[in-house]
């Protein structure tokens, strides 16, 4: 079946004067990688970067999506548009998000201030969907004041957000392990704000200070460097979400007085570029690959007629 055709000056103007339907079918344009997208990625282009993105990652269970409900809420008692992209598992059967009515954040669905968009990760590794990119950018360009962007837990892949966010912040649990899980994922790395949610229960401090003690670990005691704070947090009942907030507004000071800020974007739009040319580049060795092409030249590595770098060699030219 044929795409639909798209309006995409109506579209992005309605989307800009923020009617919902209009980013709903921005976003899903981008899902889709519609004949469009490139015309709809111009279209954008003059109104965004100017949106915070938050990155909200941790193991299943330790209370992402209740987090991020009470950090929408804190946002918007400042006044602030929020938009949250909630990335889920994949349906085995649809591919569409497994979560995707989004039942703990059911307190702002009537927020017309407040976009809420659950995206698939579609098995994509690193907790994030292909398209997330540009899915930012179309809230940033719809007028977001803040982008929360919650990743699916996965576990020892979910480092990948911090490529696309300007604070990712970290959820631990008590009882979970995360102290060692921590160290074993490489989150120590990532986090620029830790918070220890379900602080109610036994073994917070403990987690705390595992994490303090890890973080004094690393390389990050030089002067002028961001120390992670580590903040206790119990977000189903509202509390410690203020600690959180006031680290949140102390690490954009610091990314503002440092030029982080901007370096992180740029690093964004870089890997952007990166990643659509890439695809492009796939999308022509699979045109190749449809012909004889590849098929001769494997051959001839078989045959020992010639080796994998000349035959890549001689790809590239062909693609160039």
């Amino acid at each position: 079946m044929a795409p639909r055709t798209v309006d995409v000056p109506a579209l992005v103007e309605s989307a800009r004067a923020g009617s919902p339907r209009a980013v709903a079918r921005l976003i899903s344009l981008v899902e889709d990688a519609h004949p469009a997208l490139r015309e709809v990625m111009a279209a954008l282009a003059p109104h965004s970067g100017n949106a915070y993105v938050v990155g909200i990652t941790g193991s299943p269970g330790v209370g992402k999506s209740t987090s991020t409900n009470a950090v929408v809420r804190a946002f918007r008692d400042r006044a602030k548009r929020v938009g949250v992209l909630a990335v889920d598992p994949s349906s085995p059967f649809s591919g569409g998000a497994l979560l995707g009515d989004r039942v703990r954040m059911q307190d702002h669905a009537l927020d017309p201030d407040v976009y809420i968009r659950s995206m698939a990760s579609r098995g994509h590794l690193g907790g994030l969907s292909w398209t997330t990119p540009q899915a930012l950018r179309v809230l940033d360009a719809a007028g977001c004041d803040v982008i929360l962007l919650e990743t699916v837990g996965v576990g020892q892949s979910e480092v990948e957000v911090a490529g696309l966010a300007d604070t990712t912040v970290v959820l631990l649990a008590p009882g979970m392990g995360d102290g060692i899980q921590a160290a074993k994922a490489g989150i120590l790395e990532i986090g620029d704000v830790f918070v220890v949610n379900k602080a109610d229960r036994d073994g917070a401090d403990a987690t705390v200070r595992d994490i303090r003690h890890m973080i004094s670990l690393g390389d990050r005691t030089e002067p002028g460097l961001w120390r992670p704070p580590v903040v206790k947090s119990v977000a189903v009942q509202g509390d410690g979400i203020d600690e959180v907030m006031e680290a949140l507004d102390k690490h954009t000071a610091w990314m503002e007085r440092t030029g982080t800020l901007r370096e992180r974007r740029l690093r964004r739009a870089s890997d952007e570029i990166e990643a659509i040319a890439l695809a492009q580049l796939r999308e022509r060795m699979g045109d190749l690959r449809h012909g004889s092409g590849v098929e001769e030249l494997a051959a001839e590595v078989v045959d020992g007629r010639t080796d994998p770098y000349a035959a890549a060699d001689r790809i590239v030219s062909a693609l160039a």
